[in-house]
């Protein structure tokens, strides 16, 4: 259950205590002035060094009903000296989205080699996504199955190849539903970055060369990536069954790792795990 707004606004509230009372005048360059009878800074020196009134600061403290803007909290966020963490903390109390993650997204897209690492050792099929559904790593179990997509040098956009490419309307069964889900998953995690002009263009694009993905785009249907049962038809004409699951990571929440843990299918006859299939195929 999420919680209420008044128990948020209350714990952004002890969190802004707490950040102040850790601090030292003399840390952030003010002179130590007379013995204080509490450790950390005054409100009033907070408030001077992030532009905030004090009384406005003094509410935030109080957790009262206000809102700061997310350049009052971005300046709030380097008088208090925060971490990163810290700072994604205080964004996430406040209900704002930080205007510095986007840009961290766009400005470090490079993947951790550890990373990529641990996606090439998944046994099963798994890939990376980033923030605009770009594959940014995959294993070679994944290239064997998404062929025409991670099997290939060209664009690794993992809507252009559900919408554009002809190769994914022969292994992906009943394209027409699964295409429309997949772009109402990306929907709902595309709201973070609305403004990038980078999504806008990938939408543009598609768009135009897509009557489907346009009226997919314009029903603006949205639903969250749960996962559950995934099939293909391979090539070699076997159905592959899958468990899809995805995890977002703490540190990089612009990527996304997506694997596909083999199921064994319902049907007798086709009983073969799906890593074996795609092993022989």
């Amino acid at each position: 259950m999420p919680p209420s707004l008044a128990a948020q606004k209350r714990a952004l509230g002890d969190f802004l205590r707490a950040q102040r009372a850790r601090l030292s005048p003399i840390g952030v360059g003010l002179p130590a002035g007379q013995r204080r009878r509490t450790p950390g800074l005054r409100r009033e020196e907070v408030a001077q060094q992030c532009g905030m009134s004090v009384t406005w600061y003094t509410w935030l403290e109080q957790g009262r009903d206000v809102s700061a803007s997310p350049q009052a909290l971005a300046a709030l966020a380097g008088a208090l000296h925060l971490t990163p963490a810290e700072r994604g903390y205080l964004f996430e109390l406040a209900g704002k989205r930080d205007p510095a993650a986007d840009d961290s997204a766009d400005n470090d897209m490079d993947v951790p080699p550890s990373l990529a690492d641990a996606v090439a050792a998944v046994k099963a099929p798994a890939y990376l996504l980033d923030h605009l559904w770009n594959a940014r790593a995959w294993n070679a179990p994944a290239a064997r199955l998404f062929l025409g997509w991670l099997d290939r040098d060209d664009d690794k956009n993992l809507l252009r190849y559900v919408f554009l490419n002809p190769m994914a309307r022969k292994i992906i069964p009943d394209w027409n539903r699964r295409a429309r889900r997949v772009l109402a998953e990306f929907r709902a995690e595309s709201g973070r970055h609305i403004d990038d002009p980078a999504l806008a263009a990938m939408v543009d694009d598609i768009r135009n060369r897509s009557a489907f993905f346009a009226r997919c785009w314009r029903d603006h249907e949205v639903v969250d990536r749960l996962g559950g049962e995934r099939t293909f038809d391979h090539p070699r004409g076997r159905r592959l069954a899958y468990e899809q699951v995805a995890f977002t990571f703490a540190s990089r929440i612009d990527f996304k790792l997506v694997m596909l843990l083999p199921r064994r299918n319902k049907d007798p006859s086709l009983r073969l795990r799906s890593g074996q299939a795609l092993r022989s195929a």
